[in-house]
């Protein structure tokens, strides 16, 4: 019966529009105009203090002023970080169904401990997971393997991780985990660049592909 791993924002959750909102309101505190969700899609993935850099980057703004950004950026999200997100569909109740079924959950995430914790909590999903591995947890973050590793340890072996991106899928293979994709997330490579063990459009199907593993482990 493997553990499942899941990443959170862009594969349990759609976390773009609080993040959005977040990095316009800091914009505007700037002077500067606002930006799309794609293209704010396009940064996230990486931790807070790599979105800050690219959106500085897009706009301009000095990079002595990193550090202060991303503690206003930090800050602002993590107190409203559950005011637009949403769980993807079926997400609550295939969670529950791995429960029922014996599975140990876990979050391997880049988003930092505090913002993760109050969307988990805001969601309802804080119930479900045995170990929260989240970006600010270790010094490491994905897709370095530490992270995912930590959450392995946790959890106990044989081990999934269930992602959305190019970043989960760099870390699955560096922990030398396999790597389930759920494909309506937030990749930023074409899917062909992806190296996945299998993919999925719905979580619906999640269960049945887990199963396949269980029977082979």
């Amino acid at each position: 019966m493997p553990s499942l791993i899941f990443d959170l924002d862009g594969t349990l959750i759609d976390s773009v529009p609080d993040l959005m909102a977040a990095v316009n309101r800091l914009l505007a505190a700037e002077g500067q105009d606002p930006m799309n969700r794609s293209e704010v899609q396009s940064y996230v993935g990486d931790g807070a203090p790599v979105l800050v850099r690219r959106v500085m980057a897009a706009r301009g703004l000095p990079t002595d002023r990193h550090a202060e950004l991303t503690g206003k950026l930090v800050a602002d999200y993590t107190a409203r970080s559950s005011e637009l997100t949403r769980v993807y569909p079926n997400v609550r109740d295939v969670l529950a169904e791995f429960q029922q079924r014996g599975h140990r959950l876990g979050i391997c995430t880049n988003k930092p401990g505090a913002a993760t914790e109050v969307v988990l909590r805001a969601l309802g999903l804080d119930g479900f997971f045995d170990a929260v591995i989240a970006g600010d947890s270790l010094a490491e973050k994905k897709p370095h393997p530490a992270p995912l590793q930590a959450a392995v340890a946790a959890l106990g072996s044989p081990a999934l991780y269930i992602g959305d991106s190019e970043v989960d899928a760099r870390t699955a293979e560096a922990a030398g985990l396999p790597f389930i994709l759920f494909t309506e997330g937030y990749l930023r490579v074409p899917l062909r660049e992806i190296r996945t063990t299998t993919t999925f459009r719905n979580f619906d199907e999640l269960p049945n592909i887990v199963a396949g593993f269980s029977v082979r482990a």
